[in-house]
């Protein structure tokens, strides 16, 4: 009995030595780039004292400014569009079973497995046949292009799960199709629906490859931003960004989650 208790002690002792060591290799470098946003050496080699100038610097930095609104606006638009188209094409998929099925799931689940940059190639190449100037638009398209499989087969894995019954039971009381959408799909598919659109505003906020392919002048979001920054800019102003990113991330994870608890 003494033996199981070591045994079982010992191995207590190594899972919380690996956890820690698992939290410190995870946590540390946050912890790391916070310090050196506050940092008033530039290159952040050394502690050179607090500052804010950083985050000054930043503020005043017009083109970050820029690349940031583009991004955003990209990725509202993006998941906008690619939430609705996502979510007809998980509702069609499901409902209509025909020969051209597994054809259907392959095209839809082509986007998910195509490696980005070939993705970024393909798509550089169609606009230029087309002779569509690279531009906003270019990179809405591309971003809805990828951006739809992933909201598709969200919405799918939800409306497996739903009951179509519930549909044929609301029009033999008299409901119509606007009542049936409003009060039965969207309450029903919601958490789905929006679990897609917020993949889809993430991965398009993060995408890089595929908007360096089709991106032109004015076009330029946050990562082509900070790849530039990386090799040209200052690093402390990355920095700084990123620290503003992670907080406004954390502010609206927290604010989810109030929510969520009262409506609870």
């Amino acid at each position: 009995m003494s033996a199981a208790k070591g045994r079982f002690a010992a191995w207590k002792s190594t899972s919380l030595i690996v956890t820690i060591f698992v939290m410190i290799f995870l946590y540390m470098p946050i912890v790391i780039l916070v310090a050196q946003s506050f940092n008033e050496s530039r290159f952040g080699g050394k502690w050179a004292g607090f500052s804010l100038k950083w985050y000054e610097a930043l503020f005043n930095d017009r083109g970050v400014i820029e690349a940031t609104l583009n991004t955003l606006y990209i990725a509202l638009t993006a998941t906008a569009v690619s939430t609705v188209l996502g979510t007809l094409a998980a509702w069609v998929l499901n409902l209509y079973k025909t020969r051209l099925q597994k054809f259907n799931y392959g095209i839809t689940y082509a986007p998910l497995v195509m490696p980005d940059i070939l993705m970024g190639i393909s798509l550089l190449l169609f606009f230029v046949s087309l002779k569509v100037e690279l531009g906003l638009f270019t990179v809405i398209c591309a971003h809805i292009t990828f951006c739809v499989s992933f909201v598709t087969f969200v919405v799918l894995a939800r409306l497996q799960d739903f009951d179509f019954n519930l549909i044929h039971a609301a029009r033999d009381l008299g409901a119509n199709w606007r009542v049936i959408i409003i009060k039965i799909l969207l309450p029903v598919l919601g958490p789905g629906i929006a679990a897609g659109a917020m993949m889809a505003f993430t991965l398009s906020m993060d995408d890089f490859v595929v908007t360096f392919f089709v991106g032109g002048p004015g076009s330029t979001t946050l990562p082509v931003k900070v790849y530039s920054m990386m090799k040209h800019g200052t690093p402390a102003i990355i920095n700084a960004l990123s620290v503003v990113f992670m907080a406004l991330t954390f502010s609206v994870a927290l604010i989810a989650q109030i929510i969520t608890r009262k409506r609870v």
